[in-house]
Formats: C-alpha cells, structure tokens, sequence
C-alpha cells in the first residue's frame, strides 16, 4: 500500500530530525526546510517507488532526502544527501531537450528508478512508454531482457525492484515499515511540526555510533580524507569504485586503465562487468598492488563486515543489485525508539550519475546516509595492507 502524500512531509521530518538530535547528520543540515511534496520515483512496473525531496533554506537548494512511498522499502527514509541538489523542473528541460532529438511524440513525463537507485526518465504516449532515457547521460536505456536473473542485472539494465523482491523479504519490510510508521503516528509525537530540521526538536534518540574513514585511524588531528571518482562511462561504476579504494592506498590508476585490467573495454566501447565475474575486482586490487592488498569478496554482506572494516579505517566496495559502490563511513544508533531497530546508515561514495572520459573529475554523489535496511547488497570486496 502506498503511504498518502500528505503523510511524506511529516515522515520526512520525523525521520530527518532524529538524525539531526544525533548528530548523525551535521550542522549544515540546520534549519533546512522540507518541501510539503517531492518528485515521485517509480518502478518500471509502473508502482510509485520513493519520493525526492529537496531540502532547502530560502531559495537555495542544498541537499535532498529519498523518501519511501512504498513499504516494501522496508523503513521510511532510504537516502539524504548533502551538496547533491535536485531541481525537478531544470531534470525535466534537459530530459525534453535530448528527446527531441529524436523526433519524439510523447503525452507525458515521469522519473523511474530503472535500476533502483539509479533514475531515468519515461516519455509515454497514451500510458504506452516510448523511449526511456537515463538521467544526465540522456543515453536510451535498453528494454526489459525477457529471461534473467533475479536482482543480477548488469550495470545498465532495467529491472524492477518490486518484482524481483523475495517474497519472504518483502513480508518482513511490510512488518518493519508499518511498525516505524506506528512510531510517528503515536499520540507522543503527532504535537511535533517537523517540518524543519533542527536540533530543537527533541526526538527520544539520543545515542550514536559514527565513524568516517581518515588516513589513519587517528581521527582526532585530520579530517575524512576520501574522495568521490565519477564513472567515466555508465557502465564504469566497478572501475570508478575501484579506482577510489585504490587511491586511499595512494595507489593512482585511472579508469582506462583499470577497466583494461579488468576487460571492461574502453571509453569509446565500454561494458560493464559480468555477473559471476567478481573475481576481476579482487584478482585487479591485488595485481595492480603488488599483493600488498589482500582483497577479498564476501557475498551477501552484513552489517556487522562493514562496521568493521570501517572501524578497521579501512573502505569497501558495494555491490547491489547493477551497480558498484564505495563505502566510507557509518553511523548507528545505540538507542532507540522501543519495538524499533535502531537506524543503520552507510556512508556511500556513489560513481553514478557518470560523468566521461574528457572530464574525470565529474560526476558522482556522496550519499551521507544510505538506509541499509532499504537496500540489497550482494558483495562486498575488502582490502587489508599486509604488514611487513
């Protein structure tokens, strides 16, 4: 069932000041004002997914939040970013300027997560889609294979994340999510107006874990030193998340050269990496150090191998469903709401949206913080320096 959007703002207050009390989400977040409405998300089978909703203070835009509107999202907040602005009306006249060129004739507009979280935009006809392109790179994404696998799509292929969610997995989200909803719906909290972040609103959360990856686990005399790569292709995501571990070790490969070792062609006819190919990632971490990282996959990660390659100041690379990532930080609440899990969130160093090859610098978005109950993840690769 979808959640009302007269309930979104709300939930997107809630959900956003309880970071804010614990310091899970920093000062810049102060005083930014949630929108009453946001852009609508949808699945490719046509189910509304999430909505994004830019955070504002007057008029400037300074982040966004992805708020669930479908439960089988498993909790209501599923992604707030910081610095990555969302203006759905510039989105849609750079979306109506690629498709002209292409002597489209089309009703009506809307923003699909073709390969959730990654988005794009679907000109229909009548309800009929006819032509689906991706977000920024304005490049047609392809249709619907007729035969796959199950949540193993390539890295710039539609899927549908209702469909291909295990049914037993999609039960327990429904019982999370209508349980946190019960939260913020209780007598305690329906006085609140949370429509502005502010550490003035006191929500009952009051411990947290955090942790940020540095250049040495002395995290009093620096700050976080990790940096953003873009994909330099949309299929590049793998060589981008590698190429950002890799560069914390201070090793300086760039994404041409990396997608050689791994055999993901080149910027002009690039391909992504195959499903049952993992092993290039962790065969090129060790190869390209010397064997001084020993890189290892582990499939179907949990919470607890990402809290501790972080608190071991080590980052990871994260696998979900067509698409590659990079893991920096995390945060953990240590009490919280009763009947409730506490909130996990992932610090993802994100290559999507791409940039190419003549801007390498581009591209890319810090995802400060990815709920991990909302999302699938199938690998993660670790690297540890051997010591001497």
């Amino acid at each position: 069932m979808p959640v009302p959007v007269e309930q979104i703002q709300r939930l997107a207050g809630f959900e956003l000041n309880a970071l804010r009390t614990t310091n899970a989400l920093g000062k810049e977040f102060d005083n930014l004002k949630i929108p009453a409405a946001g852009t609508p998300i949808y699945d490719i089978n046509g189910t509304l997914l999430f909505y994004r909703m830019p955070l504002s203070r007057g008029a400037a835009v300074s982040g966004y939040a992805d708020l669930a509107a479908n439960e089988a999202l498993g909790e209501p907040l599923v992604a707030v970013s910081m610095g990555a602005k969302w203006d759905e009306k510039a989105v849609l006249r750079e979306a109506v300027a690629a498709a002209r060129k292409r002597s489209l004739n089309y009703d009506s507009i809307r923003f699909v997560a073709y390969s959730f979280p990654k988005i794009a935009l679907q000109f229909q006809l009548k309800d009929r889609e006819v032509l689906m392109l991706e977000w920024q790179t304005w490049q047609e994404v392809p249709p619907q294979a007729p035969r796959r696998q199950p949540l193993a799509p390539s890295n710039f292929e539609r899927w549908s994340f209702i469909d291909e969610m295990p049914a037993e997995i999609r039960q327990a989200r429904l019982q999370g999510f209508r349980k946190r909803l019960e939260i913020w719906q209780s007598p305690e909290v329906s006085r609140l107006n949370p429509v502005v972040i502010s550490r003035n609103i006191r929500i009952p959360i009051v411990l947290v874990d955090t942790r940020e990856i540095h250049y040495s686990p002395r995290t009093a005399d620096h700050h976080p030193c990790y940096e953003l790569r873009g994909q330099q292709t949309n299929v590049w995501c793998v060589a981008a998340s590698v190429e950002m571990l890799m560069n914390f070790y201070r090793y300086r490969y760039d994404q041409p050269r990396l997608a050689q070792e791994m055999q993901l062609g080149t910027c002009d006819a690039p391909n992504g990496l195959p499903y049952g190919e993992e092993h290039r990632v962790v065969d090129t971490i060790e190869k390209l150090s010397s064997n001084t990282l020993d890189a290892t996959a582990i499939a179907n990660p949990g919470w607890a191998t990402f809290e501790s390659e972080i608190r071991a100041n080590r980052p990871l690379i994260s696998f979900i469903p067509g698409h590659s990532r990079t893991v920096a930080g995390y945060t953990h609440n240590l009490i919280h709401l009763a009947s409730q899990p506490p909130f996990m969130g992932l610090l993802v160093y994100d290559p999507w949206p791409p940039t190419d090859c003549a801007h390498p610098n581009a591209g890319g978005v810090i995802t400060r913080w990815e709920n991990f109950a909302t999302q699938t993840y199938r690998y993660a690769f670790t690297a540890v320096l051997k010591q001497v």
